[in-house]
């Protein structure tokens, strides 16, 4: 008789969403001190936009879905965000996962659920 193992989602194997929100606010602090970025975010509510990213993180990681955000081509609607400027975010996202010790193999399964939604922020 074989039995089948079923592994946790991404959002249980960072540990939930206290874990994911130290993970959001280590990638913004990482944002906000890019000297290209940072300008960006001038005049955003940080503390909103955090949360909003916990929710939505964790909703994307298969965690509970907390979020009541505007869809991602919404959010991003008239921003003009390039691709330079996309990959320069996933590399903060990457480099805060590795700052928890995130294993490579899941920040690789992170990054791939992220990047799905590239067609819906750069460029819309």
């Amino acid at each position: 008789m074989s039995s089948t193992l079923e592994m946790p989602s991404l959002y249980q194997q960072l540990g939930g969403s206290e874990n994911i929100e130290a993970v959001v606010e280590q990638f913004y602090e990482r944002i906000l001190s890019d000297k290209e970025l940072g300008p960006i975010f001038a005049g955003i509510d940080m503390e909103r936009l955090r949360s909003h990213q916990t929710r939505f993180v964790s909703f994307v990681l298969d965690g509970p879905n907390l979020y009541t955000g505007r869809n991602m081509r919404s959010a991003h609607q008239g921003l003009g965000i390039t691709d330079e400027q996309f990959m320069a975010v996933a590399g903060h996202l990457i480099d805060a996962l590795v700052s928890f010790n995130v294993p490579a193999e899941v920040t690789d399964q992170v990054i791939g659920k992220i990047a799905a939604f590239k067609d819906e922020i750069v460029g819309v």
